[in-house]
């Protein structure tokens, strides 16, 4: 996919690591043929994440992340590290960089390192050890000679001055992105078949966005034609004369969680019926844990609070989804007056054990680690999690019919 095609929640996300003027920013700016980052002798330059979007071969398309030194000092420096610290997250690779001629002596690390080395490993982050500045290690006659493997590390000797193994890098990452076996996840290609026909019923409310589709029903859509598949597409108000034109039945209708009960009323049962939300907890995350949730969601009580948590930011709006339609559908289901929180973007609570529920939207601006480390912290707290599609589907009463496209045993 090119890219302009592909959002940043599907790219590879690589993030480099390292203490300060190790030379990650200029290794960045090496790899990536651009002056992304701000080069300087002061140490501690680079105070936040720095992210650019891009195609990097071998790879393709990616997400490359710069951050802070991990081995700042001071209340400022701490916030820097906290930062670095918060991009683990969200790596799908990592480089550790370390600077060459201050590391002689092979796997003896600093403290900075040692503890960066630990981070990969207990949160399963494939990584590389890049020793930078080979250019003065070869006049030192310092660190390694261009790759060697190390007990259960790769390290490559790199230099941003000469570009010394930087395509060795890219190719040692690439191998890295591709060989966790992991199957191929599809939104809906495994759902339909080359000509079946899916029908998307898409509100165009105050919340729509001017001019455009949203990023779930844009990645549908390319996902339903790149399976040689046909679709078209509705408001739900113009459901019924839809279905009158189409001389065949739709293999399968998509909806906008906020219209499944209108789109429930009006499809013939036979159709099979589910959302974009639904589609994307299957894809991000784990689908049979974030709809088992939904029972909780019958038994909230006065004093129990509620996390409504989104994986973007946007401008709130009288009739927002999170903040006002969802917790007023809440209210009604479960007959009681439960308390709401709400976070939204990369700021999810650390300390979820305060929280009865956590309502989770699709997840489309997240890419799948963080999803699943969301539902890993939530899992590790003791408190269910639900996706939006299923807690709406469970609040207006089709909740199973839902979930039979994508679930096929019957929902308990």
């Amino acid at each position: 996919m090119s890219l302009n095609a592909t959002p940043s929640s599907e790219r590879v996300q690589i993030a480099f690591f390292g203490r300060r003027n190790a030379g990650k920013s200029s290794l960045v700016n090496a790899v990536t043929g651009q002056e992304l980052s701000l080069v300087s002798e002061v140490r501690g330059t680079t105070t936040d994440p720095v992210k650019k979007a891009m195609e990097l071969l071998p790879l393709g398309p990616v997400v490359i992340i710069d951050t802070p030194g991990f081995d700042d000092e001071g209340e400022l420096g701490g916030l820097r590290v906290q930062r670095a610290v918060k991009v683990l997250n969200q790596a799908d690779l990592a480089v550790l960089v370390t600077d060459a001629p201050e590391t002689s002596g092979g796997p003896d690390y600093p403290a900075a390192d040692r503890e960066l080395i630990r981070l990969f490993r207990e949160k399963k982050i494939p990584y590389v050890i890049a020793w930078t500045k080979s250019d003065l290690r070869e006049r030192s006659g310092e660190g390694p000679d261009g790759t060697e493997d190390l007990p259960g590390d790769s390290v490559i000797g790199v230099s941003a001055v000469t570009g010394e193994n930087l395509e060795v890098l890219k190719g040692k990452l690439a191998s890295l992105a591709s060989g966790e076996g992991m199957p191929e996840r599809r939104l809906v290609a495994d759902l339909i078949s080359p000509g079946d026909l899916v029908l998307l019923v898409i509100p165009i409310d105050g919340s729509a966005p001017k001019a455009r589709l949203i990023l779930p029903q844009q990645q549908v859509i390319r996902d339903i034609l790149d399976t040689g598949g046909c679709f078209a597409g509705c408001r739900p108000e113009e459901l019924p004369e839809m279905l009158g034109k189409l001389k065949d039945k739709p293999k399968l209708v998509i909806t906008d969680s906020q219209a499944f009960e209108q789109v429930a009323q009006t499809l013939p049962r036979e159709i099979l019926l589910t959302s974009f939300s639904i589609l994307f907890a299957r894809y991000k995350g784990d689908l049979e844990t974030l709809t088992g949730g939904a029972e909780a969601l019958k038994n909230l009580k006065d004093t129990e609070r509620v996390l409504i948590a989104e994986g973007c930011t946007h401008h709130r709006q009288c009739d927002d989804i999170g903040s006002v339609k969802l917790p007023a559908w809440i209210r009604e289901l479960c007959g009681s007056n439960p308390q709401f929180a709400f976070s939204s973007g990369t700021g999810f609570p650390a300390d979820l054990s305060v929280y009865r529920l956590i309502v989770h939207c699709g997840g489309c601006m997240l890419n799948e680690k963080e999803m699943r480390r969301r539902m890993e912290l939530a899992k590790a707290a003791g408190v269910p999690m639900v996706n939006y599609g299923a807690a709406i589907a469970c609040a207006k009463g089709v909740l199973e019919r839902s979930l039979e496209p994508v679930l096929p045993v019957e929902y308990k």
